[in-house]
Formats: structure tokens, C-alpha cells, sequence
């Protein structure tokens, strides 16, 4: 049997979201994403705007500029002063000071947040859990300490070699034995966790 329930698409993750019940509200939460999609027109002289970080935020339809009230974001927002029709949602464009962002399915939870991308580690705000986004930097990165740990213990094989005979004689060579083995060996286990680690696959830019 089918569901007759009434739904509508969030403007964020594109999930449907039940309305049945909650048809006299005028925005609705997502429980996917956890943003807010509207189902009604705004109040009257007021309009909606979509932060670059997805907040929905209700301003005058005078205003040119608007601050995001998010603590992750605190943005200052330009948009046009023009009226917007029935329910439209202005999407406002990333100010060129800020980085570009991107949406991000996180490869723990497959929850969806919003990062920038000039890094790419990230730590979901859902899970707290730390993942790559995208497969190349964490395999860039395992190449990157496996070769450097292969390096130390390449470093450490010929020290060794060569300064067998003096070992006796000048303890310090030990040191240098035990220190070349000993960052090869860091290196190498960073290079298996970049190896070993989540990945997550980003779901377009915002």
C-alpha cells in the first residue's frame, strides 16, 4: 500500500520530509540533515535566505545584508533587496573573502555536513569522528610517510653497518642506531593509519 502521507523535498540533503500534521507551520526541520526547509511563504515584508553553510535565516525584504548567526560561521551575508516570490529561498553566494565549502557524506555516519575544502581532514559535527575527504590526500599521505619511514630504516641499516666496529668503543653510536629504527618505524604505522583510514565522498559545492 502506498504512503499518501503529504511530503516535501528538503532544499538541503533533497530527503522527503513528512508535513502530515505540521501544515501550519511555516519551516520544517529535516531529521536527515537536521536544516530547516520552508512550506510556507515568510511573514509578510520579510523574505529567506540560504547561508552558503545552510542556514535558513528570515530578514525584512529591505535588507542587503545579513549576518549568520551560526558560531561556526558568523558570516556577513550580501543579497538583493528584491521580494521573493511565494516560497522562494534565496540562495546567497559565498562571500570571495571565505573559502569555498563543500557538502560532505561522512564515511562513518553518512551523515551530510558542510566543509571547507583547502583542507582535507574533517571532523564530522554529527559523529566527531575524523575522516578524509576524498581517497587522494590520505593515500597521498600513506605514500608520503612510507617512503620517509623506509628512508629512516634505510638510514638506520647503513649507520649500523658502518659503524659496527666502533660501537664498542663510542656508546653514542647507539643512539643513532636506535633513533633511525625508531623513526622508521613511526613513520611507517602513520603511513598505515592514512592507509586504514575512513574515507568520505563530498556531495557537490555550496
Amino acid at each position: 500500500m502506498y504512503n499518501t502521507d503529504p511530503t516535501i523535498v528538503c532544499r538541503v540533503c533533497q530527503q522527503l520530509i513528512p508535513i502530515r500534521g505540521r501544515e501550519n507551520q511555516r519551516v520544517i526541520k529535516c531529521s536527515n540533515c537536521q536544516e530547516a526547509t520552508p512550506i510556507k511563504p515568510p511573514p509578510e515584508g520579510k523574505k529567506y535566505i540560504r547561508c552558503p553553510c545552510n542556514a535558513l535565516l528570515t530578514c525584512k525584504v529591505t535588507s542587503t545584508r545579513i549576518s549568520c548567526p551560526r558560531t561556526d560561521c558568523k558570516r556577513i551575508i550580501t543579497v538583493g533587496s528584491a521580494v521573493p516570490s511565494t516560497s522562494h529561498v534565496i540562495i546567497a553566494s559565498p562571500n570571495l573573502a571565505h573559502e569555498m565549502r563543500v557538502r560532505v557524506s561522512c564515511g562513518h555516519c553518512n551523515e551530510i555536513f558542510i566543509f571547507r575544502n583547502t583542507a582535507h581532514l574533517a571532523r564530522c559535527p554529527h559523529c566527531h569522528r575524523i575522516s578524509s575527504v576524498g581517497s587522494r590526500f590520505a593515500r597521498n599521505r600513506a605514500l608520503v610517510f612510507a617512503m620517509i619511514g623506509l628512508l629512516f630504516l634505510a638510514v638506520g641499516v647503513g649507520v649500523t653497518v658502518a659503524t659496527m666496529a666502533m660501537a664498542s668503543k663510542n656508546g653514542g653510536i647507539y643512539v643513532v642506531w636506535v633513533g633511525a629504527f625508531i623513526a622508521g618505524l613511526l613513520n611507517l604505522i602513520r603511513s598505515c593509519y592514512y592507509c586504514t583510514m575512513t574515507v568520505s565522498q563530498t556531495e557537490g559545492t555550496i
